[in-house]
């Protein structure tokens, strides 16, 4: 089953198309949506339909800051019930940390992690569509979204140390510095926002702690499990592992609480073996690390868990059939296309 979100994540969409002009009913009727859905906002939708009406609705309005604009119109509540609970946790670590354990509540397109780093703090947002489909508009919505909430959790003058997107900037980049600040990157590895670390123990700005108990209540009485297979759990170690030089289906096995047949095991129900997902993984790392020229190739090599930059040079040759060197000279003259 395709991954579907809630007609809460188009929330500003119509507002913000008759601002600029286009009518939004074509649009989105040209995906299999209609504007009628978007007045219920616990409706389901095709994640797909709504990451591509945001793209045409770019389009259309010539507006290549759609995503970002659209964030303007956000409130905590469009998260819908969850809001309740995140709003009422102590500090902004747990608040956090429970919005992203159960995204797939108001979002199952979101694949957001949380890392922390010599007194950094990463939140890395990806989209998972099932399908290959540009998705600028989608990502850029969602990290101004996160950042909204962040200063909902802190304050209002609150700022990252920086925004990071991997597609190429606009035209045009105002909007993106009112709505981030001057720190926003582009052409950068991954999507996402790097604060300071103390940021996460701050206390939430939003909490009333006589009304958490009652939100808990609530929470246990709504929350709905996640449905994460054994692949999913493995692709996400083996990411973790990777820049470590430890990536071995034994420590896998171990950082799941169980031995490596069992990995084996549940892999092979899914279709899948250790070495395929270490694979796919390394290759979709490779062609964001490789496509950063900031990036050294012995750098990159060491992120990907090969032992020499010889090691990883054959393999990349492999899976992509030229050198490295010659990728990424390639992707900057444009002879390849940007993955979005």
């Amino acid at each position: 089953m395709r991954p579907l979100v809630r007609t809460a994540a188009l929330s500003g969409y119509v507002e913000l198309c008759r601002s600029l002009g286009i009518d939004p009913q074509p649009l989105m009727k040209r995906v299999g949506l209609d504007t009628a859905a978007l007045t219920i906002q616990d409706r389901w939708i095709s994640g797909a339909a709504a990451v591509q009406v945001l793209e045409l609705s770019a389009a259309a309005s010539g507006h290549e800051d759609f995503g970002v604009r659209m964030a303007e119109f956000r409130r905590f509540s469009n998260l819908g019930p969850i809001s309740l609970v995140v709003r009422e946790e102590p500090d902004v670590r747990s608040a956090l940390g429970l919005l992203i354990r159960h995204q797939h509540m108001y979002n199952e397109v979101l694949d957001t992690r949380l890392s922390e780093r010599d007194g950094l703090a990463t939140l890395k947002v990806g989209l998972r569509l099932g399908e290959a489909m540009a998705a600028r508009q989608a990502t850029e919505l969602a990290i101004a979204a996160y950042h909204r909430i962040l200063r909902e959790f802190r304050h209002a003058q609150w700022q990252p140390l920086s925004v990071w997107f991997r597609h190429p900037a606009p035209a045009d980049v105002s909007t993106h510095r009112r709505a981030f600040g001057a720190l926003v990157e582009f052409d950068r590895e991954f999507d996402g926002i790097v604060f300071y670390a103390d940021d996460l123990d701050a206390p939430n700005a939003m909490a009333d702690p006589l009304l958490r108990e009652y939100a808990h209540r609530y929470f246990e009485a709504i929350a709905v499990p996640r449905d994460t297979t054994a692949a999913d759990r493995v692709r996400e170690l083996i990411e973790v592992l990777l820049p470590t030089g430890r990536c071995s289906i034994e420590q896998v096995a171990r950082s799941l609480g169980v031995d490596r047949r069992t990995v084996h095991r549940h892999l092979a129900s899914s279709g899948e073996t250790f070495s395929s997902l270490l694979n796919a993984t390394r290759t979709h790392l490779a062609e964001q690390f490789v496509a950063n020229p900031r990036r050294s190739l012995t750098e990159i090599s060491d992120l990907l868990g090969f032992s020499s930059l010889s090691g990883f040079s054959r393999w990349f040759r492999e899976q992509f059939g030229c050198s490295p060197r010659a990728w990424r000279s390639a992707r900057s003259r444009q002879q390849l296309p940007h993955q979005d």
